[in-house]
């Protein structure tokens, strides 16, 4: 599940963990992608410490066994950190999929925690650059969900996701145990507060959002990409 930040990912992860046939990880380039780029993320050192920084031993892991036998992997990633230096073959061998938000969303809560954003840091260009490059090789537009679809109705919205993606639907994952998780990455003390005190998707609530001057520019070139990405959801 390909993402940007500052979405319902977290969630998301929560909800397919929550199924008895399926095993989770939590941004496992996270720890390459802060190497490289030493972005001045939260607890930047403390990722790269615990993480694996070499790109191709993480995407062996990722294209290998499914951890604990289960049936089903789900690997949270971020646009991001799919840096372009990193060869994509390897994308062949997952079924991707695509978690959108509304870009105006996005730099709101994003500059609450990084003040001065860039384009690459909020992973709009990196993923639909990553859309295009699956749809190429499959010959397929791979499933893409808004965040905004999701709290609105999320049975429904999962329910086409996994008829998309050929798995049945599983009541728990519209549920789940509040706190956090052994499959966390050690950076949840940072961004996964909110999360931790859900049991649930948490309903839709649009809120009047004004963006300072600053990031208006950067704001529209987002979301010339996100539009794109969005025509093309599942509804």
């Amino acid at each position: 599940m390909w993402s940007g930040p500052r979405n319902i990912s977290t969630a998301m992860m929560r909800s397919w963990g929550n199924r008895d046939d399926t095993a989770v990880i939590d941004e496992p380039l996270y720890a390459h992608y802060l190497s490289v780029t030493r972005k001045p993320h939260p607890g930047r050192d403390e990722v790269i410490a615990a993480g694996e920084s070499d790109w191709r031993k993480v995407v062996g892991q990722l294209a290998g066994p499914i951890p604990r036998g289960k049936r089903i992997y789900y690997q949270k990633h971020m646009t991001h950190h799919l840096l372009p230096e990193m060869e994509q073959k390897w994308l062949g061998g997952l079924t991707n999929c695509f978690l959108i938000r509304h870009p105006r969303e996005v730099l709101a809560s994003y500059s609450k925690v990084i003040e001065t954003p860039e384009l690459e840091d909020l992973g709009f260009t990196q993923q639909l650059e990553i859309f295009q490059f699956v749809r190429k090789q499959t010959g397929a537009i791979p499933p893409i969900l808004d965040a905004a679809d999701v709290l609105h109705n999320p049975r429904r919205m999962l329910g086409l996701l996994c008829e998309a993606l050929g798995v049945e639907f599983q009541e728990s994952m519209l549920t789940w145990p509040q706190g956090p998780r052994p499959t966390d990455g050690v950076w949840a003390k940072y961004w996964y507060v909110e999360v931790e005190k859900s049991t649930g998707f948490r309903p839709y609530q649009p809120k009047q959002i004004d963006l300072p001057e600053r990031l208006e520019a950067l704001y529209a070139e987002c979301l010339e990409d996100y539009e794109l990405l969005y025509s093309q959801r599942l509804k």
